[in-house]
């Protein structure tokens, strides 16, 4: 039986499932991220109520991230990255960019996303108008405790526009997937702003609702019968000013008639891009990406989370669009897996 640790790079859900289960197991297991802390998006962005669980993300991400940091059998660096990786299954060695060397059984990617920068949809104002903003300032908002207001002047908007699909399923910005987790995030964040703010109404601006499996009667249904959230669909062409608010320009697909609608503050539910590193992670790990800029899986049904590397696995959404629930999930599959190549036989590990 092999002993030595398994690296999970990364400190997201998907890293900090993974890490829980390899050391549940009875294995050591090292933990790398490069943030000065652990958490990932969740935390190092200040999300506010999760989907679907209603969650703060503080205190949900909160305690997996003190469950890894007070297990014994778990190394943590943070503010640390690996910098050249090599070996083979069984006997890897990383050595992170302050010289440290940790050698290791295999490894795991859990490097996560990028959220989508939205100054590349210019036309949609974010940059120009400072009360166009991104979900995630909402989130921010929501959490700091202080409200919904507009960047502006700090006044609570009367009427606010959430445009969908910003960053994703749009082939001229090079964006060609949904991202899987937004049409969600945004039902969400519309029914917390109206509870937060009932005078405020909220418009959601779609091409398609794609509140996947389980999501829609909690979150799409009920945002619009109980939350009072109108649904417009619609072809956004811009967002300008007249000086005083802001106005969305465009095209309502149902009816067929162009829309010029003035509002206060305008959201931008933006898509998850590839790790901006993942060309760096690729070469370091000796792993392919897919045509997307994903870290690549070697099969869809045959493996688990193997990448093309062997004793190279991958978890959440360093692979592609992913919710946190799924993430955490996969952390863990791909921890068995990693464990079941080290020696450890895959009922122990799930234990």
């Amino acid at each position: 039986m092999r002993d030595k640790p398994i690296l999970i790079v990364g400190g997201g859900p998907a890293g900090l499932s993974a890490a829980h289960a390899v050391a549940a197991s009875g294995r050591q297991a090292v933990l790398v991220d490069k943030a000065d802390r652990l958490g990932g998006a969740p935390i190092l962005q200040g999300y506010a109520k999760l989907v679907p669980s209603h969650e703060w993300a503080k205190d949900a991400i909160g305690a997996m991230v003190r469950r890894v940091a007070q297990n014994k059998s778990v190394t943590v660096y943070t503010g640390a990255q690996v910098q050249s990786f090599t070996g083979d299954p069984g006997a890897f060695t990383a050595t992170l960019k302050d010289g440290t060397r940790i050698a290791a059984d295999a490894a795991i990617l859990a490097t996560g996303f990028t959220h989508f920068d939205s100054l590349n949809k210019p036309e949609w104002g974010f940059g120009t108008y400072p009360d166009v903003v991104t979900t995630v300032q909402v989130e921010q908002m929501i959490s700091s405790g202080k409200g919904i207001r507009c960047p502006s002047d700090g006044r609570v908007p009367e009427r606010v526009a959430i445009l969908l699909c910003v960053g994703s399923r749009d082939r001229q910005i090079g964006r060609e997937w949904c991202s899987k987790i937004c049409c969600t995030v945004s039902a969400n964040l519309a029914m917390e702003m109206r509870e937060l703010s009932p005078q405020t109404n909220v418009y959601i601006y779609y091409m398609d609702i794609r509140t996947f499996g389980l999501y829609e009667g909690e979150f799409y249904w009920k945002s619009q019968e109980e939350a009072r959230v109108k649904y417009i669909k619609a072809r956004i062409a811009e967002v300008t000013s007249d000086g005083k608010r802001l106005v969305v320009k465009g095209e309502d697909t149902l009816v067929k008639r162009p829309i010029t609608i003035p509002f206060d503050m305008v959201v931008h539910a933006i898509g998850m891009d590839p790790n901006v590193d993942n060309m760096t992670l690729a070469s370091v790990f000796g792993v392919t990406l897919s045509g997307y800029g994903y870290i690549k899986k070697a099969a869809a049904y045959t493996t688990t989370a193997q990448t093309s590397r062997p004793g190279v696995y991958v978890a959440g959404a360093a692979a592609g669009p992913e919710t946190i629930d799924d993430s955490i999930a996969q952390g863990q599959a791909a921890a068995v897996a990693a464990l079941s190549l080290a020696g450890v036989g895959v009922a122990e590990a799930a234990e």
